[in-house]
Order: structure tokens, then C-alpha cells, then sequence
């Protein structure tokens, strides 16, 4: 027997114009925590799906329990102890928790036909060991993001895999449940079961992996035992270089409130919220998820209607009904899932690029296609995008090259005011370190930024002032030079600045 479950050695795959990966390797011991890194574009979602069985590799071997496999589709790995949890995930949103954790599998009575009363009690069973706080007859449609997370965890576990490969499986998760995550995955562990870890974030692959697998530019670099390694030794591995200063944050000199909002209200979302941004301020706003952040700014951008309330765009009251509007008066709006509401996927990337701009291009009634092949290439240049060519489709690059045609996006608009929701979700440290420089670039020019974002980290070093929220109300602000994260998690919870009470360990 060997002492691996999986292992994948040589593997090559290319795409048109794209060499994807460059014979790399991977090793998973039963009963291990094996954490993938690597920038976005390393080619780590291509050999997870190669090990899943959704692409077939061009040359190299694969391995399972020390015997050569080829696998034929995904419906193979499945029946031979191989799961996903896919970071995009897709649920069917009408049918239960029960029977999207049984789909394609459903139980059988004895006339042949679904016994949903088998299937319930069966979930039930699977999210008691789990304990995950959710009922099979609960209708998918109506669970949070992190709630259909867990459901998916649910749905791997309950097909007795012995390998479960996570794609970023805390980026929808609040602290409270990564915790139980975290002990979920112990307990596979303990188990025998294999978990393949994908992330981004630092502090998980040192909390709960035991050994990592980096790889750059669809080449493997090394793996090491997680124990033997240091922040900044994973980091060069990753990028090729140390990262001298992550969070490039420069002090911006501030001016005129470029925009001002007064008692905004969306009945059921939010209620009375009211701040202020200005020329050359990154505005944060801080709050657990559900706090009513991502609403907020939809309604400033016309996405979702207002019930009450006065914006004013440089001191003038402004109506936006819709994003056009929006744009119209000078603002962009990076939202917080690019694929959803983002990216046109089955578009190029010029087209993505170009599409709010078009207006601000036209030569009489013409397209000045000079000029945005221009605006398309600087962009490509400057944020250092990832692309064969300008015509690739934006669904075959990689999460971080796909955020960075976003960014390009919006600042070919040339707003005045930029908000940014959860900007670096998904992407390497390599890309945050490149968006950050971005954010702190564009304040110093003058821009207002606004700023939402679930790292703690981020949104305490790269924010000039920090607006807290808790179920969908202004808690308070505080400033730069007194926010700490104890006191930005004191206001999440719906408390006050003045009933915190600093405590001190000895």
C-alpha cells in the first residue's frame, strides 16, 4: 500500500494560447490537511480539476491508493471517494437542504421510488454529526452563502469520501463559523478522510494544515511540512519574492466631501444610515456579514431601490435610480462577487473592459476603437492582467486576473468616487499586495474610496476612517489612529464605541 491516497506526478495541460501546467506533482497522505498555494494563475483550479476528473491531463500519471487511474468524469471520482466543495458554488435554490445533499442519489423505497422521508431523516443524521444548525425541509434558496457552505460540507460527507478538496471554503464564512469548520475538519482527520485545503489566507494554512504544495506560473515549487514554515518563507515561495510592505497604504491629503448620504433607508435591509466621503479618503465600513454593508451601497448605486433618504454627489442632491445613473454622476462600483454581478463571463476581456465606456469613446456617432484598444492595453499593462490576448473569454482566467479586468473596468470610467466590496476576496497575496498599491494610488490622486471588507486586517490598515454596522444600522465611526480590531469587533456586535472597555492580559 502506499502511503498516499492521491498522487499526480508530470502533469501537463494546455489551452489555446495558455501552458496551464508544466509537469507538476501532488502527494495527500490519508488522514492529512494538505493546503494548495499559489497565486491566482499557479494553476492550482486546473489540477484540482484534473483530480476531480472534469479535465483529462495532456501527459503525467495519476494515482489513487498506489494504483495508475484514469478518470473518466466527475461522476468517477465520486464513486471512487473523491468530493469537491467548489468555492462557486450551485446549489438548486427550490429544492431542500435534504434534497440537494441526496441529488443524484436519491434513497429508494421498496416500489422504486424516492422515500423522502428517508432522505430527511438521513440529512438530519449528517447535520447532527456535523452539528450544523439547519433542518433537511429548509428551502436552499432562502439560506445565507455561509449556510449553503455547510451544506455542501454536508453533502461530501455524507458520500463516505475518503479525499475532500476545498476551494477557498471560508471566504463566505464568518469567524464564529470557520471555528466550526475547523473542528469539522478535525474530525474527518480523525477519521482517515484526506482534505485537499485551497486558500488564500495565511493564518488558516498555519492553523489547520499539516503539510503545503505551492506552485507559480503552472509549475510545482516545493511542499513543505507546515511546522518547517514561515510567513514569509510561504509568501516567497508563492510569488518569487519577499513582500517588503504588503499593505501599501500612503497618507493622501483630503478634501471636499465628494459624497454625503443622510438617513438612507431600504425597509428590511437597512434603516437611518448616514456618513460622509472625501476627496482622497478610503472610507471603510466594517460589520459581520448580514450587517447590511453590501445593501447599503447597492442602493447608492441604483441596483435596489431607496425608501428614504438624500445622497449628494460634491454638495448637490442627486437622484439614482439606476447604475447608469450612477455612473453618470462619477461613481463605480466593484461588487463583491464578480462572477454574479460582475463580469460579463462569456464575453472577452476587451469587451469586459470596455463596456461602461463606450459613451465616453464615441467620435460623433462612432466608436473611437483606437482609443479603447488603448484603454484596454494600458490596463492590461498597468494592473499586469494575466491574458493571452485581448479576445480570451474572461471565464478562462484565473479568479485574481478576473478581478484585476474589474478594477480596469471602473477606473476606465474615471470615477470620482469608488466602492470597492471586498475587493480582495479570492486572489492571491501577490494580487492584494498590486490592489491595495491601486486603492492607495487613486486616494492620493484624489479619489474617494469606500471600502468593505470581512479581513480585519484590511480594513484597519488600508481605511482612513472606519464606519461600523450591525443589522442593517450605523453603530459609529471611528478613526484611523484609534481603531482596533477589538474595538471594531466590540461595535459589530452592535455595541457603542463608549461602553468598550479595554482588557489587558498578564
Amino acid at each position: 500500500m502506499s502511503e498516499f491516497i492521491l498522487e499526480m506526478e508530470g502533469i501537463h495541460k494546455s489551452f489555446p494560447g495558455v501552458h496551464a501546467l508544466n509537469g507538476v506533482q501532488l502527494a495527500v497522505r490519508p488522514g492529512t490537511v494538505h493546503g494548495v498555494m499559489g497565486e491566482n494563475g499557479a494553476g492550482k483550479s486546473t489540477l484540482m480539476k484534473i483530480a476531480i476528473g472534469l479535465y483529462r491531463p495532456d501527459s503525467g500519471v495519476i494515482k489513487l491508493r498506489g494504483r495508475p487511474v484514469s478518470f473518466e468524469n466527475v461522476h468517477d471520482t465520486l464513486t471512487r471517494g473523491i468530493s469537491m466543495i467548489h468555492q462557486e458554488m450551485s446549489p438548486l435554490p427550490y429544492m431542500t437542504v435534504a434534497q440537494n445533499i441526496f441529488l443524484g442519489r436519491e434513497l429508494k423505497n421498496r416500489m422504486g421510488l424516492i422515500d423522502h422521508r428517508g432522505i430527511d431523516k438521513a440529512s438530519e443524521e449528517i447535520l447532527k454529526e456535523l452539528k450544523i444548525n439547519l433542518t433537511p425541509q429548509q428551502i436552499m434558496g432562502k439560506l445565507s452563502v455561509a449556510q449553503m457552505q455547510l451544506v455542501e460540507i454536508a453533502e461530501a460527507v455524507s458520500r463516505k469520501a475518503d479525499l475532500i478538496i476545498m476551494d477557498e471554503p471560508t471566504s463566505a464564512l464568518t469567524e464564529k463559523e470557520v471555528g466550526h469548520l475547523f473542528s469539522i475538519i478535525k474530525d474527518l482527520k480523525q477519521r482517515g478522510v484526506a482534505v485537499i485545503y485551497i486558500t488564500h489566507k495565511m493564518d488558516e494554512v498555519f492553523a489547520i494544515t499539516d503539510e503545503v504544495s505551492v506552485y507559480r506560473d503552472g509549475e510545482f515549487v516545493g511542499r513543505e511540512d507546515s511546522v518547517n514554515l514561515t510567513r514569509e518563507k510561504l509568501i516567497k515561495m508563492m510569488v518569487g519574492r519577499t513582500i517588503d510592505q504588503f499593505f501599501q497604504k500612503e497618507n493622501a491629503t483630503y478634501g471636499a466631501p465628494v459624497l454625503e448620504v443622510e438617513g438612507l433607508t431600504r425597509h428590511g435591509y437597512f434603516d437611518d444610515i448616514s456618513f460622509s466621503v472625501r476627496e482622497g479618503e478610503i472610507f471603510g465600513v466594517a460589520g459581520l456579514i448580514g450587517a447590511g454593508r453590501t445593501e447599503v451601497m447597492e442602493s447608492l448605486f441604483g441596483v435596489s431601490p431607496k425608501q428614504a433618504g438624500v445622497v449628494k454627489i460634491r454638495g448637490k442632491p442627486v437622484k439614482i435610480e439606476s447604475p447608469y445613473d450612477a455612473i453618470r454622476y462619477g461613481i463605480a462600483f466593484l461588487t463583491e462577487d464578480r462572477k454574479r454581478s460582475g463580469l460579463y463571463l462569456n464575453l472577452s476581456v476587451r469587451d469586459n473592459i470596455i463596456m461602461p465606456s463606450l459613451r465616453n469613446n464615441l467620435n460623433a456617432l462612432f466608436i473611437d476603437h483606437r482609443a479603447l484598444r488603448k484603454l484596454c492595453n494600458d490596463a492590461v499593462g498597468t494592473l499586469r492582467i494575466k491574458t493571452p490576448n485581448l479576445d480570451q473569454l474572461v471565464m478562462f482566467l484565473s479568479g485574481g486576473n478576473q478581478q484585476k479586468v474589474l478594477v480596469s473596468r471602473w477606473l476606465a470610467t474615471v470615477p470620482a468616487l469608488l466602492i470597492m466590496d471586498e475587493p480582495t476576496r479570492g486572489i492571491d497575496v501577490a494580487t492584494k499586495s498590486e490592489i491595495y498599491k491601486i486603492m492607495s494610488s487613486l486616494a492620493k490622486e484624489g479619489k474617494a474610496i469606500i471600502l468593505i471588507s470581512s479581513e480585519m486586517p484590511e480594513i484597519l490598515a488600508m481605511s482612513d476612517r472606519i464606519m461600523v454596522m450591525h443589522e442593517g444600522r450605523k453603530v459609529g465611526e471611528i478613526g484611523r489612529a484609534e481603531a482596533t480590531q477589538e474595538k471594531i469587533l466590540h461595535m459589530g456586535t452592535g455595541e457603542p464605541l463608549s461602553t468598550f472597555k479595554e482588557v489587558h492580559y498578564y
